[in-house]
């Protein structure tokens, strides 16, 4: 069994990072950053790790200045027609968070989905996709492709449960917020005057 040193594997999974971020669809990306601007309250949501990584999005969406909630948490108020529901799903079909989409819909909110699985059933009523792919690219150097099967799970898992999903989602999320201060001319002093204070 090959072993790596955790700075070697920190680097393989970016680079893998990199190449997702090669085939994220650039009209995908903006839509979905449309759907966060005309938002009046936008919520986000996602299971296991996935969920951790919609609460860190919605943080920063509040230091951004936008209305943001999450989920299931006890203070985020009911859902309107028109607010928008930010869901990260790697499956895209995690049953509790159908259930809440399709209650969503019904609704009248909007739905905008982070996920690796556009045909699945919230991909199917979702109004807008980001699709972060799941499918990765042949590398010429064969340890270098025996060590990224490893690390998607294809064989022993080399990262954590053989996904980078949400590693990736997380990424992309930041850089979502990134684009946000560019679009709204937000400096990073702004984020800071709304940081906690009472930590």
């Amino acid at each position: 069994m090959n072993k790596h040193s955790v700075q070697n594997m920190m680097q393989l999974m970016a680079t893998r990072i990199n190449s997702i971020a090669d085939h994220i669809s650039d009209e995908e990306v903006s839509h979905f950053i449309q759907e966060l601007l005309n938002a009046r309250r936008i919520y986000v949501m996602g299971a296991g790790r996935s969920g951790l990584v919609a609460k860190a999005f919605a943080m920063r969406l509040m230091h951004l200045g936008m209305i943001s909630y999450v989920v299931g948490e006890t203070i985020t108020p009911a859902l309107q027609r028109g607010d928008l529901i930010v869901v990260l799903s790697g499956s895209g079909k995690t049953r509790t968070i159908m259930e809440i989409v399709q209650t969503a819909k019904e609704i009248g909110g909007r739905i905008s989905l982070i996920t690796s699985n556009s045909e699945s059933p919230i991909g199917k009523i979702a109004d807008t996709l980001v699709i972060i792919e799941s499918v990765r690219d042949s590398i010429p150097d064969e340890s270098m492709e025996y060590d990224t099967r490893q690390m998607l799970g294809e064989h022993r898992s080399f990262a954590p449960l053989g996904t980078l999903f949400e590693t990736a989602a997380m990424t992309f999320c930041d850089a979502v917020i990134s684009r946000l201060m560019e679009i709204t001319k937000t400096d990073e002093s702004a984020l800071k005057d709304r940081h906690a204070n009472i930590e």
